[in-house]
């Protein structure tokens, strides 16, 4: 799996807006893209695009002003980081910039459509699981922690 760095920087700032927001003195206040930018050392005209996009998609909130910024549209807990990845590069599995059931494979490769397919299926398993809150409190699930612990993960 490759991960554009546009989606890392919306995974970085949304879980920034999470922790952010629900705890502490910022809590229920926007968070200004600059706060966002400097918290997590993301382009700060990089991010604002990245804000834009993710408020088109439904997943923040913006107030314009000298009280604005940004806020999760719904709480951390409803948003997964699924929904974060297709708001910014689209579907999760892309062969060839098509999805896998789209795919027609002849001969000996025909199994490769399955394994494509099983593939994201795993990442749909994990990334629908795992919500910008587990991130933003470090309580990943079980099933996250589990595969983590594997020390072949890690190579």
């Amino acid at each position: 799996m490759r991960l554009s760095a546009r989606v890392d920087y919306a995974l970085r700032a949304v879980t920034e807006l999470a922790s952010v927001t629900s705890t502490g003195a910022g809590r229920g206040r926007p968070v200004t893209a600059d706060q966002i930018a400097r918290a997590q050392e993301i382009p700060p005209k990089f991010l604002e695009s990245i804000l834009l996009q993710m408020r088109r998609g439904g997943i923040v909130q913006a107030q314009r002003g000298p009280e604005g910024g940004y806020w999760l549209a719904r709480p951390a807990e409803e948003i997964s980081l699924a929904e974060v990845i297709r708001v910014i590069d689209g579907p999760l599995a892309h062969i060839r910039g098509q999805r896998p059931e789209q795919l027609g494979y002849h001969g000996a490769a025909r199994a490769l459509q399955d394994v494509w397919i099983a593939l994201r299926a795993s990442e749909r398993q994990i990334l629908e699981l795992v919500t910008v809150a587990d991130v933003a409190q470090g309580t990943l699930p079980e099933q996250v922690t589990k595969l983590v612990a594997d020390p072949r993960a890690w190579t």
